[in-house]
């Protein structure tokens, strides 16, 4: 890889990280405005889901194997932004 592709990369993936560092910022800051017994540390930010409540082993399953949708992009079980549901890849409907 030539030294301006690089570049670009290395810029393009900072420019990356700083904007989730910013998004999970404002996202924090937003629940902490809110009194204590409202906080819910899930949400959207800008059109982004976030969700910081630590999962457990069921709602891992239910956001990387989820048979109940279709849709593959499904908001991230913790953090910021959408992962893949991998069951819809392996199981497609197929339309009759």
């Amino acid at each position: 890889m030539g030294k301006k592709k690089r570049a670009k990369k290395s810029l393009l993936n900072g420019l990356v990280g700083t904007a989730v560092v910013v998004l999970a910022g404002m996202a924090i800051s937003e629940q902490l405005r809110r009194p204590a017994a409202e906080r819910t540390w899930q949400g959207n930010i800008f059109g982004i889901p976030y969700n910081f409540r630590l999962p457990n082993k069921e709602q891992l399953q239910n956001t990387f194997w989820n048979s109940e949708t279709s849709q593959v992009l499904v908001p991230q079980s913790f953090g910021i932004g959408w992962t893949i549901n991998f069951y819809p890849l392996v199981h497609p409907k197929t339309v009759a």
